[in-house]
């Protein structure tokens, strides 16, 4: 049974707190896992939320500040202990090769596992599988920092009345949707386009071009909201987004559930987050992250 789900595994920007580790968040899509910006204590983590490094094929990381990567020796030692059956494919800008180099040798371990190092240099394309491409997309931060963008393929939906009205039963409906026609009867006559899920990821930035193009369409779009409204001079000095910033984003861009994230320890009431993001006119399902949490992605409309 195919799962789509978000699994937050810390939540804290700069320095974890009592109630929030560090950053890290898994994405379930179908038979495979990709994990964001691991985090200092991703690995325990990992353990509390009932991850293993077998469910990991891919790690994205934003950017190589601390809190979004220091996670990495540890993961990757882990799925070296752990001999996973299959590469792991790991994405991160290029710029920062010289840190993924010393995660990934931060001390003596016996690698077992291939890690297919793909650095990211441009905006576009970064893979594209059965179930997916995945994109990348640059954003504005003091050191360079790109976010991640999940698209499905789209599809068709068969209909049954369509179906029944042109007499297309039995093994015929398979063949019509291997071969687009079925004598004088086309595809498109019983059948529409089942528009592809789409996710987001977008840490560390300030307003750009990146995030809005990250967000446009997305079914979940995962987003940092450092700081709350009252202190935005201090987000675009720092290169982060607040609460109301994300929350008009996902307007513009017709989101149908926003995670809030990322955020700073000058704050210890996060129903304020919530409250801001709704003041700025974000109508669709929201979600506070918090440690531990479990998110799934829409069912389609």
């Amino acid at each position: 049974m195919s799962v789509r789900e978000l699994v937050v595994l810390g939540t804290a920007s700069q320095v974890p707190t009592r109630h929030r580790n560090h950053n890290g968040y898994l994405l379930r899509w179908d038979g495979e896992g990709i994990l964001f910006d691991p985090g200092e204590g991703t690995q325990r983590q990992m353990l509390r939320a009932g991850v293993a490094a077998h469910d990991l094929n891919r790690i994205c990381v934003t950017h190589f500040h601390g809190d979004h990567s220091l996670g990495l020796a540890g993961v990757i030692q882990r799925i070296n202990l752990d001999k996973v059956p299959h590469e792991v494919t790991a994405h991160y800008p290029k710029s920062g090769q010289r840190f993924f180099d010393r995660l990934r040798y931060a001390t003596a371990y016996r690698e077992t596992v291939g890690i297919v190092e793909a650095p990211v240099s441009e905006d576009g394309a970064l893979a594209t599988t059965r179930g997916y491409t995945l994109e990348a997309r640059r954003l504005s931060h003091p050191v360079e920092s790109y976010g991640y963008r999940l698209i499905e393929p789209d599809g068709r939906r068969m209909l049954p009345d369509r179906l029944a009205a042109h007499g297309v039963r039995g093994p015929d409906v398979g063949r019509i949707q291997r071969e687009g026609a079925l004598g004088d009867v086309r595809l498109d006559d019983v059948s529409e386009v089942r528009r592809g899920q789409r996710f987001a990821f977008v840490m560390d930035t300030r307003l750009c071009d990146g995030v809005h193009a990250l967000a446009d369409g997305c079914d979940l779009l995962v987003i940092e909201s450092t700081f709350l409204d009252e202190d935005t001079d201090l987000a675009v000095e720092h290169g982060h987004l607040t609460a109301g910033q994300a929350a008009r984003v996902a307007r513009e861009a017709g989101v149908r559930h926003l995670v809030l994230t990322h955020f700073s320890q000058r704050y210890s009431e996060p129903d304020e987050f919530e409250r801001q993001a709704r003041a700025a006119g974000f109508e669709g399902e929201l979600t506070v992250a918090h440690d531990l949490l479990r998110v799934p992605v829409p069912k389609r409309r």
